[in-house]
């Protein structure tokens, strides 16, 4: 069960922090350089990176993974360690509430040409400095000017179930 909207604004009031899981899918370019994948937001259009709400019983690692298939159309192997995090404000029905991100890197190994959200979504693989640039949230900007190519050897997170 996903925390839903209602549930963050219930907390938000209570003073409490919220939290999200976020995936920065990643591949190397033909000339090795690291690319990474945005996709728009629904309602604005922006360019975001795939993220969402917590999951009853699943690691941070495991919901990076099933967001990037769900929101991206990607599968692949998410890191072990977190890549980072950042904080930004939610836009929800009658308020905003800030929101703490973990970021967790997934090494692609396919990108589906089917999946659940392509209707209403687009992606785009671009270079960290070119997608900083199209970020409008300045923490996950800066975390992704300053991103590195892994050295952590990627796993498998459980196949995301859609």
């Amino acid at each position: 069960m996903t925390v839903t909207k209602k549930n963050a604004v219930r907390k938000a009031r209570k003073g409490e922090r919220i939290r999200q899981v976020a995936a920065i899918p990643f591949r190397f370019g033909s000339g090795g350089e690291l690319e990474v994948l945005l996709v728009t937001s629904r309602e604005t259009r922006r360019f975001i990176v795939p993220k969402g709400w917590p999951m009853k019983g699943k690691s941070g690692r495991k919901v990076a993974g099933i967001e990037a298939e769900q929101e991206a159309g990607v599968v692949g192997k998410v890191l072990k360690q977190p890549a980072g995090s950042y904080s930004y404000w939610k836009r929800l029905e009658r308020q905003f509430v800030r929101v703490d991100v973990t970021v967790y890197l997934l090494a692609v190994s396919e990108e589906l040409t089917a999946w659940r959200e392509k209707k209403s979504r687009r992606r785009a693989w671009l270079t960290t400095a070119d997608a900083a640039m199209l970020i409008d949230e300045p923490e996950l900007a800066t975390l992704l000017k300053e991103l590195k190519p892994p050295v952590e050897e990627a796993e498998p997170a459980d196949s995301p179930a859609a």
